[in-house]
């Protein structure tokens, strides 16, 4: 995809993921994320062609800027989105598919000191929702969803949605999407933590009503030898 078709596309997707988008005007002066991406992708560019210093520049007048920070040496795919945005983090070995979203305060981080792969590569359409943490260099696969708050440490499987400290896989579905549509419900979250508790009250309730149906029983069996001993006196 040549610069000119990514950059549309980038645009696009505002439309496509934000209600509040009213006009390309708006989307191009009014949106962090969206400068964010393009001052990236120069930067990008500068570090590609071993200009390191000047892409760490450009990475760092970026931030100053819009409040994401992005290192030059991640590599991001088209139709990337970041919603809000203020306190992303993208490390440098980060690698991010087509048609992901970002909100607030994601960071992709990493969690090694040598010089080698250290920090995630997430699949096309993933969304990740605000403040979750990503450490590590595993993957997120396609379509998967990161709970907002959530601390990621270990792979994701495809079309599965993760939450938690450290995040667990609470739903897993295997049917194919539109690859240019994102899920962006991301807000409708399992609870795994209110479905254990309503089966140990369930669990409770049924046990409760076992003990009463045997008292009931044992009150009835008691009755009779109470009557005989009656009689024999």
């Amino acid at each position: 995809m040549s610069w000119w078709a990514t950059l549309k596309r980038d645009i696009e997707v505002v439309f496509e993921r934000d209600p509040a988008a009213r006009s390309i005007l708006e989307v191009i002066f009014c949106y962090p994320g969206v400068h964010a991406l393009l001052i990236h992708r120069l930067a990008h560019g500068l570090w590609g062609n071993r200009l390191y210093l000047l892409g760490r520049l450009l990475s760092h007048v970026n931030r100053f800027l819009t409040g994401i920070e992005i290192h030059p040496g991640a590599r991001i795919g088209s139709g990337f989105f970041i919603d809000h945005g203020m306190g992303v983090v993208i490390g440098e070995t980060a690698e991010i598919g087509e048609n992901c979203t970002l909100y607030h305060g994601v960071t992709l981080g990493g969690t090694s000191l040598k010089k080698e792969k250290r920090h995630p590569t997430l699949g096309k359409n993933v969304v990740v929702g605000a403040g979750a943490k990503i450490l590590g260099p595993f993957t997120v696969g396609d379509n998967a969803i990161v709970g907002a708050g959530s601390v990621v440490i270990r792979s994701v499987p495809p079309f599965s949605t993760v939450v938690g400290i450290p995040a667990k896989v609470v739903f897993q579905k295997g049917r194919k999407r539109d690859p240019k549509k994102v899920d962006l419900d991301h807000h409708l979250l399992p609870d795994p933590s209110g479905s254990a508790i309503k089966e140990l009250l369930e669990r409770v309730d049924a046990l409760e009503q076992e003990i009463k149906g045997l008292k009931s029983e044992g009150r009835g069996a008691a009755k009779p030898a109470a009557h005989r001993s009656v009689g024999q006196r």
